[in-house]
């Protein structure tokens, strides 16, 4: 965000919001993730983590860098994709975003297709840089809102991109969260498997066992999903909002209509 804005986010904080709504505890919670990051990048097609990265922006006052595929402003790559890789490479980007047409248990990928390939019955985009960003980003959220057992499966037709390696492989990167439309499930790298961290207000732990199509771990008692307060939906509805709307226009207007 532009220092314009940081200087005018005073006029928004303390004003009273309205309840919030799924994508705003969704950028909230993917925030909370990425406080005390030094530079965060987000692809293409990400409207809610895009926003999540400008929130933390904003809470750090500027302190944050942050890249957003697709912004002629909140980007600082000049060459698209190929200096993205470069800067993951250098070790020079601490978080980014992933999904998937599958996620399994052991946050493996699938951007590839459903059914034996390369016969798959249904196609999904491909999976372009995500294996090598998910071997190098030391941060990697992965994030898919919808939590069904058609998306979250015990084992992902075809690994576009695995969320674990051999011992002998040198892999600073990996998955860190999921974090879906249901709940926050956090990633055991010891044990190479999730754990259920949050549930998100208005869902059942019994709901999040009938959704997931994988076993995960899980606490005796498991925690809310924190929801975000007046001050942030705020920042949301505001400088944030107006800065994601300039890359995903439709999102926001769905957003705050």
């Amino acid at each position: 965000m532009s220092a314009s804005m940081y200087a005018g986010m005073g006029e928004y904080m303390g004003k009273q919001a309205s309840s919030w709504r799924t994508e705003e505890l969704l950028i909230f919670t993917i925030a909370r993730m990425l406080q005390g990051l030094g530079h965060v990048a987000v692809g293409a097609s990400s409207p809610v983590p895009g926003a999540a990265a400008l929130l933390a922006q904003a809470w750090s006052q500027g302190r944050m860098r942050v890249s957003v595929l697709g912004s002629e402003r909140d980007n600082f790559f000049t060459d698209g994709g190929r200096e993205l890789f470069d800067c993951a490479a250098q070790g020079r980007i601490d978080a980014f975003f992933l999904g998937g047409g599958q996620i399994d248990g052991a946050a493996n990928l699938n951007l590839v297709g459903i059914g034996n390939y390369p016969r798959t019955r249904i196609r999904f985009p491909g999976s372009f840089g995500s294996a090598y960003l998910y071997f190098l980003v030391p941060r990697v959220i992965l994030f898919r809102e919808e939590h069904t057992r058609r998306v979250l499966v015990p084992r992902v037709d075809f690994v576009s991109a695995a969320g674990s390696s051999p011992e002998h492989v040198y892999r600073p990167g990996g998955p860190y969260a999921l974090v879906t439309g249901r709940c926050v499930f956090a990633f055991d790298r010891s044990q190479r498997r999730f754990r259920l961290a949050s549930i998100h207000p208005g869902h059942t732990l019994q709901e999040i066992r009938e959704q997931t199509g994988f076993d995960f771990d899980t606490a005796v008692e498991v925690e809310q999903t924190l929801t975000p307060d007046n001050d942030t939906l705020s920042l949301i509805r505001g400088p944030v909002g107006e800065a994601i709307g300039r890359v995903y226009p439709a999102f926001v207007q769905r957003l705050l209509s």
